[in-house]
């Protein structure tokens, strides 16, 4: 079991990585002929200009909403922020703004001043991430000049190769979340509440550094078969399901899901774990196990720069008799960053041709997270973190899959 003092082992250049950050967008905005680009998604501002941020529940998540313009030629974001001293500290004065109020027909007519003041020629072009209903509704009228198009164009390729900073950060996150984590499945006995052990993981994580919180921690209960669970539109299995004040029973199986931050970046941590003071797994549960791992292994077997996602898609078929080892709604892969499920993704519905035009490079982060699914027995799901190399992959993750591999 890993100590405290085992989690900073490296270093991260918070100063160089924003900066690292903003010349990649300076150079997407360049190859797109965008002269500005406006972003409100916590993962986008994050990227964007690195501040630090309060967090808050989604119902009051718009009146604590921070935003960031980085504007062509310019080496640092404006921030429009309801709390300026989170900064970054190497954020010029005049570069830190009060907080923009876009839900309302005024705070959109203020935006539109404060874009004319900073850009004193006029935008013909704006990349944005999220229009809220007045934006929508008075932009022509008040950026009639300005085109709007989708940030996601440039943000995309920007934030989809990680610099070793960025990697760090990652890996920090991963190791805050994992040490957490040891703590919270030795109190998985019949008894104790989901919430109980969101509690107890919060507490430990920041305890241990974590900057943020991501992910409403899951403790997710499978039934062992679709029809027996919860009701879905897709007539599969549902997952994640939020956290209850359920009291958990002995030899229940849980799916977990985690993800905590450190200094904006994101870890995942995914396992399956049964319910006792000593579980153990049975026969087939061990099977599912040993089907998922040779699903990973053959994966990660094709994991270098120039191979494809569909490469992908095939070595992890290949190994289940050509089925999907993936539930139809999900994915085998995603990316990891600021957010957690980001670009790339692999193995979706947005089906092959996306799958082969996919290329990987040396930066990527892959979080690999196959499904094995016996209805009627339930499954097997966990998650693995890579991030591609010059010649291969390295893991950024490192927990055991007890109790299913002994």
């Amino acid at each position: 079991m890993a100590t405290d003092a085992d989690i900073f082992t490296g270093q991260v250049d918070l100063p160089r990585m924003r900066r690292q950050r903003c010349s990649r967008l300076q150079t997407e905005m360049g190859r797109r002929d965008i002269p500005a680009l406006l972003v409100f998604g916590s993962g986008a501002v994050q990227y964007a200009a690195g501040p630090s941020v309060i967090s808050a529940d989604s119902g009051r998540a718009a009146h604590l909403r921070t935003a960031a313009l980085v504007l062509a030629g310019d080496d640092q974001p404006h921030l429009f922020t309801p709390y300026p001293e989170g900064a970054p500290p190497e954020l010029v004065p005049d570069h830190v703004h009060p907080p923009l109020y876009t839900e309302s027909d005024q705070g959109v007519a203020d935006l539109a001043d404060i874009l004319s003041a900073l850009s004193p020629g006029g935008l013909d072009r704006l990349a944005v991430d999220d229009l809220s209903g007045p934006m929508y509704r008075l932009a022509p009228r008040v950026l009639e000049r300005t085109e709007l198009v989708d940030a996601s164009r440039l943000l995309g390729p920007a934030r989809l190769i990680k610099t070793s900073d960025e990697l760090e950060c990652i890996r920090h996150a991963q190791r805050i979340n994992e040490v957490a984590m040891h703590e919270v499945q030795a109190a998985m006995v019949p008894g104790i509440r989901q919430t109980e052990l969101t509690g107890m993981f919060l507490r430990r994580a920041f305890e241990l550094g974590a900057t943020g919180n991501g992910i409403d921690p899951i403790w997710q209960v499978m039934a062992p078969t679709r029809k027996g669970g919860p009701y879905t539109t897709h007539g599969d299995v549902a997952f994640p399901l939020v956290t209850t004040d359920r009291v958990l029973d002995e030899g229940e199986v849980i799916w977990v899901d985690t993800g905590v931050h450190y200094h904006g970046y994101a870890s995942d941590f995914g396992r399956t774990w049964i319910v006792g003071h000593e579980p153990r797994a049975t026969a087939r549960q061990r099977d599912q196990y040993r089907r998922w791992r040779d699903v990973v292994a053959a994966t990660l077997a094709e994991v270098r720069p120039g191979s494809t996602g569909s490469d992908l898609t095939a070595a992890a078929r290949a190994v289940v008799g050509g089925r999907t080892p993936w539930l139809p709604h999900f994915y085998l892969i995603h990316g990891l960053g600021t957010e957690s499920a980001e670009a790339p993704m692999i193995g979706t519905d947005m089906g092959p041709e996306h799958d082969a035009a996919l290329v990987l490079q040396p930066g990527m982060v892959l979080v690999l997270e196959p499904v094995i699914w016996d209805d009627g027995y339930a499954g097997y799901r966990s998650e693995d973190i890579v991030a591609v190399t010059e010649d291969g992959w390295v893991g950024l993750s490192d927990y055991p899959y007890d109790p299913y591999d002994g």
